[in-house]
């Protein structure tokens, strides 16, 4: 028997910190570090698509710390 086994795992966390301020210079949320429209389609996202927008919001922590956002 063949299991998909991104089927059985457990849906990727949001980000979401109950934060939510948009960033109108670097259009970020300033709480989960997403754009608006990574917030929008969150919901209806796979957790493959999900887990890319969590590594892109790393990567843009990383960069503001470097001193290129926000």
């Amino acid at each position: 028997m063949i299991v998909n086994k991104s089927a059985t795992l457990p849906d990727v966390a949001s980000p979401c910190i109950n934060i939510c301020k948009m960033n109108e210079r670097s259009g970020l949320c300033e709480g989960c570090w997403r754009t608006l429209d990574e917030i929008i389609v969150w919901g209806k996202s796979d957790n493959a698509n999900k887990r890319a927008i969590l590594q892109q919001i790393e990567l843009r922590k990383h960069a503001q710390f470097d001193g290129d956002l926000h």
